[in-house]
């Protein structure tokens, strides 16, 4: 399989042929041959993006530890942990794509992961929730550079449906470290406290740094290179919000993710206080988790037989028709249906949102390839900031009840079904 998308891949770019040994050669040039194979880009990929899915999941059942130790005193502020993190990551995003556009992807993945490091230890060494806040937005703001390059770097060697089949075995090994982290972050807890969590991340970034460092190439040559200006950047924002598939596509994975981040920030108080689950959390959270990435991993297969756009309409259909459903039957039951029934209808909406995550991202990139760099900041950017403000909407929406939660998954669906609808007008795909 990695060998025939690796010939698909350099087939349906546009760059000339380069025999290694004339790249290695070449003056000024900083590309050199790669030992990195697709198995292993793959897996650093993989490694790059699941640091900011192990700065969210891996703490979530530190947030009410957290929340005491701090003396925050209403319950559901304990969510902005999560949530201004996403504020740094979808502002962070508009940064590294032009930067990296500039200097080059890997200069661009050191200065978020040096940033990423700053926010580990102000958020480690916090006492107070404003402090905490500060840290966490400093994480957001660096993580953001990996994810955003990440990206690129797909983007860089891929094209088309070529692209998205990488792209899903991507975030599905994204999606799949939820059903290990909350664990893990519920067993540091038993050893040591909610600051080990931190001092944990800041090993990891280490170590993920060093073998980037080591083993992945540049890609993006000094003459594609496109100097960092306040005019280029504004112009080129300007020419992807005005693509319509591209901005579409955008607005419909901000949606999907809005969603999943409404999820995320009222979780721990759903299954952990209202249904009382306690240290059993993870275990629940993580089979939420296998929903996402087993459809993540079908997405790769099926994409290629039945395209992006159609499965992800279909997807979104399906969630949309599953959450008026279950909201109506939420309601009658005051708020709180049995455990297993919210488990069915999360297990499904998140398959149908599994089916989706690759594909929009995917689609909104697809007219963005001579400038991968700067699109794959703003696609992350909006999407990023969208979700942030509709995630943010339902968590602190939170009322001991599951409604604010259905009730968001199904506008947010009929959302991003209208977002389709309106970029499809420009893509004949």
């Amino acid at each position: 399989m990695f060998t025939t998308v690796t010939r698909l891949g350099v087939e349906s770019t546009e760059q000339p042929a380069v025999d290694a040994a004339s790249r290695a050669t070449r003056v000024g040039q900083d590309i050199r041959p790669s030992p990195i194979g697709l198995a292993e880009f793959v897996a650093l990929m993989a490694a790059l993006t699941a640091l900011a899915a192990l700065s969210i999941d891996m703490l979530l059942p530190a947030l009410p530890a957290i929340g005491s130790s701090l003396g925050v005193e209403r319950a559901n502020d304990n969510q902005l942990v999560v949530g201004v993190l996403f504020l740094g990551f979808g502002v962070g995003q508009l940064f590294y794509g032009p930067l990296s556009d500039s200097t080059g992807r890997k200069p661009a993945v050191y200065v978020g992961l040096g940033f990423y490091l700053a926010g580990c230890v102000l958020a480690l060494s916090a006492h107070n929730l404003p402090t905490m806040l500060a840290g966490r937005l400093l994480q957001g703001l660096g993580v953001a550079g990996p994810r955003t390059i990440t990206m690129a770097l797909v983007r860089d060697r891929f094209d088309g449906r070529d692209m998205a089949r990488v792209m899903s075995i991507i975030m599905a090994i994204f999606v799949l470290v939820p059903i290990v982290a909350p664990t893990l972050g519920q067993a540091v807890l038993s050893v040591g406290t909610w600051r080990t969590i931190f001092a944990i991340y800041m090993t990891l970034a280490v170590v993920v740094g060093v073998w980037f460092w080591l083993r992945q190439e540049e890609t993006l040559s000094q003459d594609r290179r496109i100097p960092f200006t306040l005019t280029r950047v504004v112009g080129t924002v300007r020419a992807i919000v005005g693509t319509r598939s591209a901005l579409g596509y955008t607005i419909a994975a901000g949606c999907v993710f809005g969603a999943l981040l409404g999820y995320l920030n009222s979780v721990q108080q759903i299954l952990q206080q209202l249904y009382g689950l306690g240290a059993r959390f993870p275990l629940y959270f993580g089979a939420l988790a296998v929903s996402v990435g087993g459809a993540s991993l079908l997405n790769a297969a099926l994409v290629v037989r039945y395209g992006m756009r159609l499965l992800a309409v279909w997807s979104i259909w399906v969630v949309l028709a599953m959450s008026v459903a279950f909201l109506g039957a939420a309601f009658l039951l005051g708020g709180q249906p049995p455990l297993w029934a919210l488990m069915s209808y999360l297990m499904v909406s998140f398959f149908g949102i599994g089916l989706t995550f690759g594909n929009l991202n995917a689609l909104a990139m697809q007219p963005l390839g001579h400038i991968a760099g700067t699109g794959a900041a703003v696609v992350g950017a909006l999407a990023t900031l969208l979700s942030m403000v509709c995630g943010t909407v339902i968590g602190q929406g939170y009322n001991e009840t599951v409604l604010p939660l259905v009730g968001g998954f199904a506008i947010l669906s009929a959302f991003a079904l209208a977002a389709m609808r309106w970029a499809a007008r420009d893509d004949p795909r």
